[in-house]
């Protein structure tokens, strides 16, 4: 990517704003990035490449906050600190980007003005000529301190380690990892232009997308390479939509009859909420806490043409509720998105220790509300995109414990692969003295679906 001076300070200025506000400011990258892009003027390559940089950097921190330190003389202050960040997209460029070096070091150093920092264009010049000189005595240093290269919070490593003995050092491999773009076919959309999946994927080769199918994931495609969301063919009109695998299974789990009453619970931003409007004629309500994140939902519905109540509520209370119970819930609980740390590389420098607890505790208060609401013999599924037992299968026991009218329903895993990780796992709770495994917990895999977890409780008939 071939970008000019001014346009390439500007990308890491912005990359350097938006680590700021998400390390200092404890803000989602989410949040911080399009503010950065507004405030930067960024087109959308630029776009493209500070968002490289970002998620670069936020999957690296720990190495490269290591290295630095070995380069400075003593920390920035505070009121600077964002030159401490722009000297961390420099490092993170000369390490991992196919930038030329001197690319990368002028346009790092150029966007010391653009940041109001001009008076630190010589140091950040001469801390990275010196990272230059130095890398691979640093980087034999670095790979012989133990623990450097996990690039993940302690406390989430030895929550991996207690959870998944043989596995955590698998998790956090995969979590470092760019994932691959997921797309879901729009079942009605297909239908509607006489169009199969096969039809489609061809459509995708047609305009230079190779894809592939996911047969037990019958909406599912994985692209080979990324792509910008205009390349798709139809995607204005609704004919796709960006939805990793693992969150495609859920529409599968709900015994779903036309006409039913269905709630999908903490729903924004709308994607199983819209995957269970394309196949099925329901009414459903999408629930979420966020009135901002719900616009999201209405947005996303409107591309789709599809149609659902949009409510905005606390689902651990019942103040949203018509007093109607719901013949299926759908709910996709609160989590520490641990599964999807890989998408989200913020998760790991945002989410605490502490809040482990305080989401288990809120899980539970949204489960026995929403328990509630359920018509006798109704099924609802709880998901979640962490991979901790805490939130899932441990979250689960305990509701079994305590509701006689609750039934886990068991469900297979849709592939022989997730059937051997499902196996190998429940094997090593056992040997660990976990409880039994309950629902169905999936991690993430290095070019596969994200981690999610699963589980199916039917209510006892009146």
């Amino acid at each position: 990517m071939s970008l000019s001076p001014a346009k390439g300070a500007a990308t890491r200025a912005a990359a350097a704003y938006s680590l700021q506000q998400v390390l200092q400011h404890q803000r989602s990258l989410n949040q911080a990035l399009p503010e950065a892009v507004s405030k930067f003027k960024l087109s959308p390559e630029d776009k493209g490449f500070t968002q490289a940089i970002a998620f670069g950097v936020l999957r690296e921190l720990p190495t490269l906050e290591w290295l630095l330190s070995q380069l400075l003389d003593k920390p920035l202050k505070s009121k600077v600190r964002i030159v401490h960040y722009l000297l961390l997209t420099g490092i993170y460029q000369l390490r991992a980007m196919r930038t030329a070096e001197h690319a990368a070091v002028s346009a790092t150093v150029d966007a010391t003005p653009i940041l109001r920092q001009k008076a630190f264009k010589g140091l950040v010049n001469g801390v990275l000529r010196s990272f230059q000189r130095q890398q691979q005595a640093l980087e034999a240093q670095l790979n012989s301190t133990p623990g450097k290269s996990n690039n993940h919070p302690g406390w989430l490593v030895k929550r991996l380690q207690h959870a998944y003995p043989d596995d955590w050092q698998a998790i956090i491999e995969a979590n470092q990892v760019q994932p691959p773009m997921w797309l879901r076919l729009n079942q009605r959309y297909l239908t509607e232009q006489q169009l199969s999946s096969e039809q489609y994927q061809t459509l995708l080769a047609d305009n230079g997308i190779q894809a592939q199918r996911i047969e037990p994931l019958p909406d599912a495609l994985k692209l080979v390479e990324p792509c910008d969301v205009t390349r798709l063919p139809g995607f204005t009109d609704g004919a796709v939509s960006v939805q990793d695998g693992a969150a495609q299974f859920a529409v599968q789990l709900l015994p779903i009859q036309p006409g039913q009453r269905v709630l999908d619970a903490c729903a924004a931003p709308g994607g199983k909420t819209a995957h269970l409007l394309e196949h099925y004629d329901i009414k459903l309500d999408a629930l979420d806490i966020d009135e901002q994140r719900m616009q999201r939902v209405a947005e996303n519905l409107s591309r789709l043409k599809l149609q659902a109540r949009t409510l905005v509520g606390d689902a651990s209370e019942q103040g949203w509720w018509n007093g109607e119970r719901y013949d299926h819930i759908l709910l996709d609980a609160p989590c520490s998105a641990t599964g999807v740390i890989r998408r989200h590389p913020d998760i790991k420098w945002l989410r605490l220790d502490a809040d482990i607890d305080a989401l288990v505790q809120l899980q539970r208060a949204i489960l026995d509300n929403l328990w509630q609401l359920l018509q006798p013999g109704g099924t609802l599924v709880y998901a979640t995109c962490s991979v901790l037992p805490e939130e899932n299968q441990a979250q689960i026991a305990a509701f079994l414990a305590t509701h006689n009218d609750a039934q886990l329903i068991p469900f297979a895993p849709i592939t022989d692969e997730q059937a051997l990780q499902v196996r190998h796992l429940n094997a090593r709770q056992q040997q660990v003295g976990a409880e039994s495994a309950v629902g169905l917990q999936w991690l993430p895999q290095m070019n596969g679906h994200d981690g999610f977890y699963y589980a199916r409780l039917e209510k006892a008939q009146a």
